[in-house]
């Protein structure tokens, strides 16, 4: 019997766009020591309201959403080290005969004296805001029994009062988590790759071939292409919509289009530009006939993810201008059409000016330290793999040149 398929993925640090693109991406994730700090943080979060009056007993489950669950978290809009986590509190029975509105003040009464910073309602979840800039969403649900996946109804009421349109608004984020992790499986080669960039070990011995040693669980979080390209998605989009005041496109349907263009064994950027092109194709087919984005989970047809977002075809058009701009300028930079100096205020532009300058950094040490250490790394087919000395770098070699800094393969 034939073992099933195991992709490899490519490795992003061989390509001088790609390993730019890699370490920006690198440069907005939520860090390991924070990924592990989050679960611990919701775990408390779960015993303080189970040793509540109000919530003792009645926690059926308590399990992350949103990016979280998919492992796609980066900071949040319009800064570089904050991070927004999503939670579902699946609640009990006690629960069933409440309004949205009330099930969200009894939550926000039970955490007021959590030790955090500052305790929120929303709409549909209550935010604690930790001194360390990350916040907590606790989204309470009431499952849909019968139905598979825990699809649940989740609170809608924005208060103070109750007013006409609180209502409870079918959700299967559990379904949709299961349903991404299908379609964007481990990429051994790439998640060995990243894992061992960002946990800085830069061995002299690079084997193209030596890449079954990477587990299910990887150390990293990020496992395949489609996730880090996703994640390069949602910061362009974060830079895009940092000073508006409305809603802007929704991560989740972001990752609802990166389920679907998800594609093993494709570079970086081009991952990226399917990504984009995939939701431009949307938005034009719906304002083309006149009508609204709909996207809805694949797991619950009823869970419809742009349910607040576009308000109208403006703000869906719009929103394509913006990635028609991110893939004409990485089609350009892959063409080697831009020059350094352009290319560096165009990724600024594109993933926020501090980021790109921490990647540049990034990249500018590793050549430090192989100079210093006169330490340069194989592959096994005699491959040379120099670090990229800065973000600068042209984004192709020039082929009369025997050699380049910019983290070719030569």
């Amino acid at each position: 019997m034939n073992a099933p398929f195991q992709p490899q993925g490519l490795n992003p640090f061989d390509n001088a766009i790609d390993r730019i693109l890699a370490e920006i991406a690198l440069s907005v994730q939520l860090p390991p020591s924070l990924h592990s700090k989050a679960d611990g943080r919701y775990g408390a979060v779960r015993a303080h309201l189970e040793a509540s009056t109000a919530f003792a007993g009645q926690i059926e489950h308590f399990y992350p959403q949103g990016s979280m669950a998919i492992d796609a978290t980066i900071s949040n809009r319009g800064t570089d080290d904050e991070y927004d986590l999503d939670i579902v509190s699946q609640l009990g029975g006690r629960f069933r005969g409440m309004a949205p509105l009330a099930i969200l003040i009894e939550l926000e009464r039970e955490l007021a004296d959590y030790p955090v910073g500052k305790v929120l309602r929303q709409t549909r979840c209550v935010t604690l805001c930790y001194a360390d800039r990350m916040h907590l969403d606790i989204t309470p649900a009431l499952r849909v029994y019968g139905s598979s996946d825990r699809e649940s109804l989740i609170t809608h009421g924005k208060g103070p009062q109750p007013r006409t349109d609180d209502r409870f608004v079918d959700m299967n984020a559990y379904g949709f988590a299961e349903w991404y992790r299908q379609r964007t499986p481990l990429e051994i080669r790439f998640a060995k790759a990243i894992r061992d960039h960002w946990l800085g070990l830069d061995n002299a011995l690079r084997a193209e071939a030596e890449v079954d040693d990477v587990p299910d669980q990887t150390a990293f979080p990020v496992k395949n292409t489609a996730t880090l390209a996703l994640q390069l998605l949602k910061r362009f989009r974060n830079i895009c919509y940092a000073d508006y005041e409305g809603r802007m496109p929704p991560s989740v349907m972001l990752s609802y289009f990166a389920g679907m263009a998800a594609t093993p064994n494709m570079s970086l950027s081009d991952m990226l530009i399917r990504q984009a092109r995939w939701i431009v194709r949307a938005i034009d087919d719906a304002s083309l006939y006149g009508r609204l984005l709909h996207v809805a989970n694949p797991a619950c047809a009823d869970d419809v993810f742009t349910d607040r977002w576009p308000a109208d075809r403006q703000q869906q058009d719009d929103f394509a201008q913006h990635l028609r701009r991110l893939i004409n300028g990485l089609e350009a930079a892959k063409r080697g059409e831009m020059m350094p100096d352009r290319l560096m205020e165009w990724l600024r532009a594109a993933f926020g000016g501090r980021v790109v300058t921490k990647a540049a950094e990034h990249m500018a040490q590793a050549v430090g330290r192989s100079v210093q250490d006169a330490n340069q790394s194989y592959t096994r087919r005699g491959g040379l793999l120099i670090p990229a000395a800065s973000v600068a770098a042209a984004p192709t070699v020039a082929q009369a040149r025997p050699h380049t800094f910019y983290g070719i393969k030569i």
